[in-house]
């Protein structure tokens, strides 16, 4: 039997809340009530064959409460005329919220809206928007609120997050709450008070104005000759980015690797340097103008990811060559392939065409499926062949 149970009805009106649409209309949103449910009864060959249990369904349906049953007669050559449930209407809102026990979470949604409207009604498209991640947030709403005050008070202000001070408010809550924040401020604040090109959380402060904590660069100078400080020859130094921009380390060429055990172990080499990667992070690094001038090599894994943040790296350095990311390479240490987790697809245009072809045999599974070759795998010796080889073929950068 598949007749509309009162179980039925509570579930459609579940649904109903569980799209948001119930509190939206709170909010300023499109009214839901009253509203027609969906109702499945017998057929007229039911009516005859199983009469009893039409009865007994129709008694369940009328016991009901917190909605209406709108009743028809039908009239049947055996039964005679009798009374059916021909449509359902949950009247009200009130009607809606006690057939699903959702009052008193109403209440506290609605208490948001009442502080939203008299403390910052530009928010309210937020709240019909997202209604039900407005209801999580119920209790820490004055709190985001205040926030937005403080920060439309003190348009981009150039200090770090910590030195909001709002009493009750930490930094975790605001760097926990970001995503929320970022698009209550952009409803609130006008458009010169914010950053539109930085987005995604990772450019929260940025976006607002906020002093964020710099980006470190690690780098070893491979010249004995050029040790940026006295002492030992060998120097693991970091800098924050905007320090490495004005360095000036005198060298003609730039390794780049992901590994921090190939950055530890890099061999020495006149005039040179080895930066300990930034995974896909490298618009900080193109910020030292010096780079431009320097060749570049990039060393990372041989798979789709290695491709990936070479063809990235490279719309900010064009002229970065790869290093043992080759197909030589890849062949010659077919004992250490292990398998890429979640291979790239998309297309990379900053490939070279040999570059190009082995990325498309890679990714299209030529070789084998999901291929990966970790740069850490590939024997030292071959490593400094390929370094005689470099120095041979170009020697040291004009």
């Amino acid at each position: 039997m598949t007749w509309t149970t009162p179980a039925d009805l509570r579930a459609q009106v579940q649904k109903l809340w569980d799209k948001g649409l119930i509190l939206a209309s709170l909010a300023g949103g499109e009214t839901v009530f009253p509203r027609r449910l969906t109702l499945k009864g017998p057929s007229s060959s039911e009516l005859t064959d199983r009469f009893d249990q039409v009865r007994s369904w129709i008694a369940d349906l009328r016991r009901g409460s917190h909605y209406r049953v709108v009743m028809r007669e039908v009239r049947h050559r055996v039964l005679g005329a009798n009374q059916i449930p021909d449509e359902i209407w949950v009247d009200t809102l009130d009607d809606a919220l006690a057939l699903i026990g959702k009052r008193r979470d109403a209440e506290r949604f609605a208490q948001v809206v009442a502080t939203t409207r008299n403390r910052r009604p530009a928010v309210l498209p937020w709240l019909v928007k997202y209604p039900l991640k407005a209801l999580e947030l119920a209790d820490r709403w004055p709190m985001l609120l205040d926030i937005v005050d403080w920060i439309e008070a003190h348009p981009r202000p150039g200090v770090y997050l910590r030195q909001i001070d709002i009493p009750g408010i930490h930094t975790k809550f605001i760097e926990t709450h970001r995503s929320v924040l970022s698009e209550l401020l952009d409803l609130t604040l006008p458009p010169d008070a914010f950053d539109a090109d930085a987005v995604g959380l990772g450019q929260f402060c940025r976006r607002y104005g906020f002093r964020d904590k710099p980006v470190r660069i690690r780098f070893r100078i491979l010249d004995p000759e050029l040790a940026l400080l006295p002492g030992t020859a060998d120097q693991d130094i970091t800098l924050d980015h905007d320090t490495f921009a004005l360095l000036d380390a005198k060298v003609d060429r730039v390794f780049i690797t992901e590994n921090e055990t190939n950055f530890l172990a890099f061999p020495n080499l006149p005039r040179s340097m080895v930066v300990f990667g930034a995974g896909y992070g490298f618009d900080r690094l193109a910020q030292a103008a010096w780079l431009h001038r320097c060749a570049i090599h990039y060393w990372g894994d041989i798979d789709t990811h290695g491709f990936a943040i070479l063809d990235q790296l490279r719309t900010y350095f064009p002229h970065t060559e790869s290093f043992l990311m080759d197909r030589e390479t890849l062949m010659a240490h077919s004992s250490q392939w292990l398998t890429e987790p979640r291979p790239v697809r998309r297309d990379l245009p900053q490939l070279t065409r040999e570059e190009q072809v082995l990325y498309d045999d890679l990714r299209h599974n030529r070789i084998r499926p999901a291929l990966r070759l970790e740069q850490e795998r590939i024997g030292f010796g071959w490593i400094e062949m390929a370094l005689d080889r470099l120095q041979t073929e170009h020697g040291t950068v004009d």
